[in-house]
Order: structure tokens, then C-alpha cells, then sequence
């Protein structure tokens, strides 16, 4: 995550990053599936939660972070964020601005808790008395002059819940995030090579991590998103690993289309699956016996002379797990 330090104060300075700017304006968009592939909408508003707990229990099927099930937050936040822009232009008359997401050197989480859209939690989230965290943050930076909105207190009180939940104890303290040792840094930002001794901590968790956010007692008030966009694609829900440890570049690509997931590209991918089917294989769970653990160790011997030596050694480690 170099980047953080390249921009340097830009990012803290909106005024350098977007000459003219005076104002931010922050907004939210709650993610959470209007419906999941294996049907949350029959099993009641409330119990998603406990359908991802679920789902970390199967050693054998990937998980994927909620956020990413759908389309690419990025172009569907921006876009709607350009059309905000263009109805203050019809009332107001033109204006500078510039609109991010997740997109440029921009304090996200602090202009949003300023901006009083939450408060931040202990695993260093936005969160929000009616929304929980399940929520993507979008800016639009403005030359006009606006009155500006009071920050919210917060109230996470005593609760340390996603400090004892977080799989890997990357966070280290409460409002302090190790990245080195978060899942979602490992799985998508991180280029390398995972460090072994974290491997057996990821579990079967293949892209991103939500288990901060599901122990978490204010995501009860979770939203729904009203977009089709997130509504989580069949093809990365509840799949085998086996399965998706199959697929070749040319459907990588075809599967993720428009998804976030994207631009992690097919060899992180591979390797993300790599390491949770060595834990599945280590976990000696009943659903990984018999047909299911050969087919497993099938798929693992099938990559073991991939191209890419990232890989192979990550193969390598899983088949070691399975004994």
C-alpha cells in the first residue's frame, strides 16, 4: 500500500489534491444483497449473519466478501455520484467539483465521520446507529461553499467484539488495524506471497474478510441495497473450491466481468484458493472426506507445475496440509 505515502499530505489536504476546493460533500450506499444466490430473502431480514457464519463453517466452499459478490462498487458509486452532481448543477448553476470512490488519495473514513455519516468503530469502520457498516463511501469535492454538518458520537462503548472476532488479531488495538495481517489486505492487495504462518488463519475466506462486520452488534441494522447491482452473483456464492480453483484465465475473466474481483487477476486468485484447500484439507471437517478430499487433492496436483511460481509454492504448501 504504497501509495498512501506517495501522495503524502494530499490526502489529508483536499485543496492540494483538487485545487479550488472548499467543501466535501460524503455520501454512503448500503451494499448488502437485495438477495443472495442461496436465499436470504426466504430466511428473514435478520438472519444473514448467520448465513456467513455458515458459511465459514464448509471448509470446502469459498467465500467471498459480501461487497464483492455484485458489480464493481466503484463504477456504480461513481456514476450515481456524477448524476448528484449534475442535479446541483440544474438548481445551483455550474460548479468545480470531482467525485471519488475508493478512486485517489482521499481520507474516506475520516471526511465521512466528520461529515457525521458515523461514527468510526474499533476495527477502524464507519459505522452507523440505523445502517451498521455494511455501507461504501463516495466523495464529491466542491468549490462551494456549504455549511458544514456536525460529526455524531460514537457508540461502541465497552464492546471489543471485532477485536476478539478478526481471524488473524489484525487489530491490535481498538481504531488500529495491523493491514500486514488483514485478510481482505492479503487476499486482494497484497502481490506476494502470504506468509505461511498466516495461511491456516484465512480459513476458506478466498477474497476479503467480513467477520469484524458480522460479529459487530449495530449490522442487526444492516440495509439492504434497493440496486440490483449487488445482488450477489450465483458463480461466486456457495461455489466449491474445487470448482473455482478450475477456472482457467479465459473464465476468470469472463466471471468477473464488471466485478470487483477483477483486478486482483487470475494468479492472486489462484493462489487465494490454493491456500484455503490446504486448510480444508487440514481441517479433516466431515465434508471434506472421501470423493471431496481427493478431488481436492486432484485440483491442487493439477496446478502443481503452473507457470507462475507464486503458484506453485502455494500449491506446494497445500498439499503438505493434507498429510
Amino acid at each position: 500500500m504504497d501509495y498512501m505515502a506517495a501522495h503524502g499530505l494530499k490526502r489529508a489536504r483536499p485543496a492540494e489534491l483538487v485545487p479550488g476546493t472548499v467543501s466535501v460533500i460524503t455520501a454512503r450506499m448500503d451494499y448488502l444483497p437485495r438477495m443472495d444466490a442461496a436465499g436470504w430473502s426466504a430466511q428473514g431480514d435478520q438472519d444473514w449473519r448467520t448465513v456467513e457464519w455458515a458459511r465459514l463453517e464448509r471448509p470446502h466452499e469459498g467465500v467471498v466478501s459480501l461487497y464483492a459478490r455484485g458489480r464493481d462498487y466503484h463504477k456504480v458509486l461513481r456514476a450515481r455520484l456524477q448524476k448528484l452532481c449534475d442535479r446541483i448543477a440544474a438548481a445551483v448553476g455550474p460548479f468545480g467539483h470531482r467525485v471519488f470512490t475508493d478512486s485517489a488519495p482521499v481520507l474516506e473514513a475520516a471526511l465521512a465521520e466528520r461529515s457525521g455519516l458515523g461514527w468510526r468503530g474499533k476495527h477502524t469502520l464507519v459505522i452507523d446507529r440505523a445502517a451498521g457498516s455494511m455501507f461504501f463511501l463516495g466523495e464529491i469535492y466542491t468549490d462551494l461553499v456549504l455549511e458544514p454538518t456536525q460529526p455524531v458520537p460514537e457508540h461502541c462503548g465497552s464492546c471489543s467484539a471485532c477485536l476478539s472476532a478478526c481471524p488473524t488479531g489484525a487489530i491490535v488495538a481498538p481504531y488500529r488495524l495491523d493491514a500486514r495481517r488483514c485478510i481482505s489486505y492479503l487476499t486482494i492487495e497484497h502481490p506476494g506471497a502470504i506468509p505461511p504462518e498466516l495461511r491456516p488463519l484465512l480459513g476458506n475466506r478466498i477474497y476479503g474478510c467480513d467477520d469484524c462486520q458480522l460479529v459487530c452488534p449495530w449490522n442487526k441494522f444492516a440495509q439492504r441495497s434497493s440496486l440490483p447491482d449487488f445482488d450477489a452473483r450465483a458463480e461466486l456464492t456457495g461455489q466449491r473450491l474445487v470448482s473455482l480453483f478450475a477456472w482457467d484465465e479465459a473464465t476468470f475473466l469472463r466471471r468477473t466481468e464488471g466485478s470487483p474481483i477483477r483486478r486482483i487477476g487470475h494468479e492472486r486468485w489462484l493462489r487465494n484458493i490454493a491456500v484455503a484447500l490446504g486448510n480444508a484439507l487440514h481441517s479433516r471437517n466431515d465434508a471434506v472426506q472421501g470423493e471431496e478430499q481427493a478431488a481436492m487433492r486432484a485440483a491442487l496436483q493439477a496446478r502443481s507445475g503452473h507457470a507462475s511460481p507464486l503458484v506453485r509454492e502455494h500449491v506446494a504448501w497445500a498439499l503438505a496440509q493434507g498429510g
